[in-house]
């Protein structure tokens, strides 16, 4: 029986002719990712089992992210922490304020990680970077430690799910509708522990971003990874920015997967998911009733530049509903200062909303955008569960820059308009 492209790294990675799904594996990382709260967990734990040295300085990554610039004493202790340790080690990728980004955007737009990649990280939705091609997972902070002294992971080869895209996206979707969509019709439990495999025709219709978007919400399905075939899209945007060589798997013919789920992109809508999971999703169309008190536009799930640039289009020359809060977060340093030189900073502003620094802060509750009791936010992060951005009698909607934006302007959910 063929491999899956998961599995084709994997073996790589693991020295072995070949893997199947279920087996236990111990693999070579050419990547291991912390943040300013999981990685100072990490360091105590290398300390404690007596680790001296890490295994590659040049492929270790540390960014301070979701509390920097520092909210408070806390925050500032494991900022130290972290900077302390990238110090003593002499870690290559270590990125503070100025630097920073939000790190699931920063790490391929740096050229960190690249396509054939195997990559661990201790935060969730270290999956993002199966778009570029790389086998990338979310790991505890325990398996960061042993990652950083030894350069290997053991894992069990997951099974596979195809997903065959086919069609075109209409005009006011994009990879968040896609993802939100499948969510909805598989649940937040439907490829457990699962490899997400995107194929199809449909695939090359999809920028990186759209991939990136997608690859990044593959755990809120609970699958082990996300990932894309390396295709012209791909090469494209790994050309000149990528340190390593990419190397690029492709499934084989008759790998085997657990089931195969179409999608038709050509029938997506602006979808929405509702309180309090990401698998309660509507379209957009039908909440027109939902009135907000907030809209955050960012996170590493949507604050790339084509989802700044979807916002500047709908946003410019218009003004944020009365009694809305709108806050805009680019991802990156770089996306950042395109925002300003293009002047969409100056039309946000001039539209009502807040521009922040690149920060998590407001995706986990953590600052730059808490919510009161009552309140409702419909935002272009990932996860909605109770408490997620604040009070436990608060609610979150997620949704993709284009309904986030449109929604921001009226004071209601609103679907965006076709262009």
């Amino acid at each position: 029986m063929g491999m899956t492209m998961t599995q084709k790294i994997l073996a790589a990675h693991a020295g072995m002719e070949a893997v199947t799904a279920g087996q236990l594996i111990r693999a070579r990382l050419d990547l291991v990712l912390g943040n300013d709260i999981t990685t100072p967990v990490a360091i105590n734990e290398f300390t404690k089992n007596g680790f001296s040295e890490v295994f590659d300085r040049d492929k270790i990554a540390i960014v301070l992210d979701h509390f920097v610039p520092n909210k408070d004493i806390k925050a500032a202790q494991q900022s130290k922490q972290c900077r302390e340790f990238a110090c003593q080690h002499c870690v290559s990728h270590f990125y503070d304020v100025g630097k920073m980004g939000i790190e699931h955007a920063l790490l391929p737009e740096q050229g960190v990680v690249t396509a054939g990649d195997c990559v661990i990280g201790a935060d969730s939705h270290t999956c993002t970077y199966g778009a570029l091609g790389a086998f990338s997972t979310g790991v505890g902070s325990t398996d960061m430690a042993a990652g950083m002294a030894t350069g290997t992971a053991w894992f069990k080869v997951p099974a596979a799910i195809r997903f065959e895209l086919t069609g075109k996206l209409p005009a006011n979707c994009s990879g968040k509708d896609v993802i939100l969509t499948i969510i909805g019709k598989i649940g937040v439990d439907g490829a457990l522990y699962k490899s997400m495999e995107f194929t199809g025709e449909g695939v090359a219709d999809l920028t990186m971003d759209d991939r990136l978007c997608i690859c990044n919400m593959a755990i809120e399905a609970g699958a082990k990874n996300g990932i894309f075939p390396v295709d012209d899209v791909t090469r494209r945007y790994l050309e000149g920015r990528c340190e390593r060589p990419p190397r690029k798997f492709t499934a084989d013919p008759d790998a085997e997967y657990e089931q195969t789920i179409p999608i038709e992109l050509s029938k997506i809508v602006p979808t929405v998911a509702c309180p309090h999971l990401p698998e309660n999703t509507r379209p957009a169309s039908e909440l027109g009733g939902v009135k907000i008190d907030q809209v955050v536009i960012g996170s590493c799930t949507n604050g790339r530049m084509e989802d700044m640039q979807t916002a500047y289009r709908i946003l410019k020359g218009h003004t944020v509903a009365p009694g809305v809060r709108c806050i805009i977060i680019p991802a990156t340093m770089q996306i950042y200062r395109e925002c300003v030189q293009r002047g969409y900073v100056t039309a946000f502003i001039d539209a009502g909303a807040v521009v922040s620094t690149p920060t998590c802060g407001p995706c986990l509750g953590g600052y730059m955008g808490i919510l009161a009791a009552g309140e409702r936010c419909v935002a272009t992060t990932n996860r909605n569960f109770v408490g997620r951005m604040g009070h436990v009698d608060s609610e979150v909607y997620l949704a993709s820059p284009a309904t986030a934006a449109s929604s921001a302007l009226t004071g209601y959910i609103t679907a965006p308009k076709e262009d």
